[in-house]
């Protein structure tokens, strides 16, 4: 009797182990984006590194040292002592004047394009989109081709070569307006302004109470905005101001370069590190402004651009 042993079945043979097809590494993903980076870095950062080295620097040393580098007698705090002190301090009056300019322009034009795109988001009423549609065109009107003709509107009413002939026209934003209005669609809950309504609050203590808390990462946004258009404002002032006393640092520091070049080689020995100086130290209050409110104008550019 023959017994038959079942034959072994071969297991079956383990599966090499497949190797990950390679991924291109990150880097070379992201180099020319790295590259266009440092390029737009270089381009904002090498104006202000020439301005913060010119202004150590003087008039014979502005012409012949090397632009991007340091004089051997470097002289900032000469120079900028000379620039507080020269025609009676006159340049301290500038930035004050400039202050004022700018931060009541800043807030008012803030408030004013909160309420506008709180009211365009949350309100219907007849000509709602027309009215959007026609301050969407303000945006693509230059300032500059609206200066004239305001200044013959406050011509007409005794404004001009006054604050306001500043102030007033710095109010009105259609950028900030618009970016209002699409924050608001999404801030403001319209759950939260009914359940407001049924407690019995008016609309202008919601706006005050409730959405202006919510709206004011938007609400920095435009301010900083408004606060640097202003700042930096030149023509509109130009044309309307005549008193050196109501300058701001954009139109005295023009009138001092003019008299840097038309005055001959001794006022411009003079006044031209002035000028250089001036500028840097005008510069600074928008940088520390733009630092202490940078958290606040990031989250209202990333919520304003997106909407769900």
């Amino acid at each position: 009797m023959t017994t038959t042993m079942p034959k072994a079945v071969a297991a079956p043979a383990a599966r090499a182990p497949s190797k990950p097809r390679r991924r291109p590494p990150a880097r070379r993903r992201s180099t020319p984006l790295t590259i266009a980076m440092l390029a737009a870095l270089a381009y904002f950062l090498l104006p202000l590194c020439w301005l913060l080295v010119a202004s150590t620097k003087s008039t014979q040393d502005l012409f012949d040292s090397f632009g991007l580098w340091f004089s051997r007698t470097p002289q900032l705090l000469a120079n900028i002592r000379e620039t507080f002190t020269q025609d009676d301090g006159v340049f301290v009056h500038w930035l004050l004047n400039t202050a004022v300019y700018a931060v009541v322009s800043a807030c008012g034009a803030a408030l004013l394009a909160a309420a506008a795109g709180y009211g365009f988001a949350k309100f219907r009423f007849r000509g709602d989109r027309a009215a959007f549609n026609l301050v969407l065109g303000a945006i693509m009107v230059p300032a500059t081709a609206l200066a004239i003709p305001t200044y013959l509107l406050f011509a007409k009413v005794g404004l001009v070569n006054t604050p306001w002939a500043v102030i007033l026209p710095s109010l009105v934003n259609p950028f900030g307006l618009y970016l209002m209005r699409v924050y608001a669609a999404d801030a403001v809950p319209d759950s939260l302004l009914e359940a407001a309504r049924i407690d019995g609050a008016g609309e202008g203590r919601i706006f005050f109470r409730i959405a202006l808390r919510l709206l004011a990462p938007g609400l920095v946004t435009v301010l900083l905005f408004t606060l640097v258009a202003t700042w930096n404002n030149y023509f509109l002032p130009l044309i309307m101001l005549n008193d050196p006393n109501l300058y701001p640092v954009t139109v005295g520091l023009s009138s001092w370069a003019e008299q840097a070049q038309n005055g001959g080689a001794g006022a411009s020995g003079d006044m031209l590190p002035l000028v250089v100086t001036g500028s840097l130290v005008s510069v600074l209050p928008l940088v520390i402004a733009f630092l202490l409110l940078q958290r606040y104008w990031q989250s209202g550019l990333a919520t304003g651009s997106v909407k769900q």
